[in-house]
């Protein structure tokens, strides 16, 4: 994994999304919005800002890829980076997601 900034960067393609999802890290739960998804990981940005450090374990829930755990691999301004924890399970839920839901979207917004 390649690094700019400081900020762990994936190797991998990304696909630009919409998806809106809840984000647990310990006790501490927040709505998000995936920003962008790829086959290792996915980049949030969040509602409120929380508590989340390199390492910690993730829980992500959205009606679109079911319920993902993962690892925070970075948190600034505002976003989250997360890899999975992959299991077939993961696996499964992305392959599902990019088959039958997934349309490519332009960022409203960047920073």
């Amino acid at each position: 994994m390649a690094s700019v900034k400081d900020m762990p960067v994936r190797a991998n393609n990304r696909s630009n999304v919409r998806i809106f999802a809840t984000v647990r890290v310990m006790h501490q739960a927040t709505r998000a919005r995936v920003i962008d998804l790829s086959p290792n990981g996915m980049a949030f940005d969040v509602e409120k800002p929380i508590q989340a450090m390199p390492g910690q374990m993730v829980t992500v829930e959205s009606e679109e890829l079911g319920r993902l755990g993962g690892t925070v691999r970075w948190y600034s301004n505002g976003r989250l980076g997360i890899e999975y924890k992959l299991s077939t399970n993961a696996l499964a839920q992305i392959a599902s997601y990019f088959r039958f839901f997934h349309r490519e979207v332009q960022p409203v917004l960047r920073r």
